[in-house]
């Protein structure tokens, strides 16, 4: 299983982005996507979620209204549209993806993609 991200880039504050994650090798079933973002020295965290079984999406308070997460099941891909991107949302963003192989779930990550915003 390989995650790959795409779609990051240096943009001013004001505009849109949209990452890409492409899953290649999955032949399991996929039972969440999510996106998560980091900044040198502090924590990741998780910017948006989608649980597949019931499609309920969940976003962090700082990106709800600006971002979305969707995703094609065919392609086995996920995005992440970034709506009225703001300096502090520069980061290193990840995806993540849970699989259920043999009943057990088991966690994936993309090597992330570098979205910086100037002001």
């Amino acid at each position: 299983v390989q995650l790959v991200e795409s779609g990051g880039g240096l943009v001013q504050a004001g505009s849109s982005l949209r990452l890409a994650c492409a899953g290649s090798g999955i032949a399991f079933s996929i039972a969440s996507m999510a996106w998560h973002r980091q900044i040198p020295g502090k924590q990741r965290e998780l910017v948006a979620s989608i649980i597949l079984g019931g499609g309920s999406t969940n976003y962090a308070d700082s990106v709800k209204g600006r971002f979305t997460i969707s995703r094609d099941n065919f392609k086995n891909t996920m995005y992440l549209q970034m709506n009225s991107l703001k300096p502090e949302d520069t980061a290193v963003y990840y995806c993540r993806m849970v699989l259920i192989i043999k009943g057990k779930p088991y966690v994936y990550w993309g090597q992330g993609t570098q979205v910086t915003v100037s002001s």
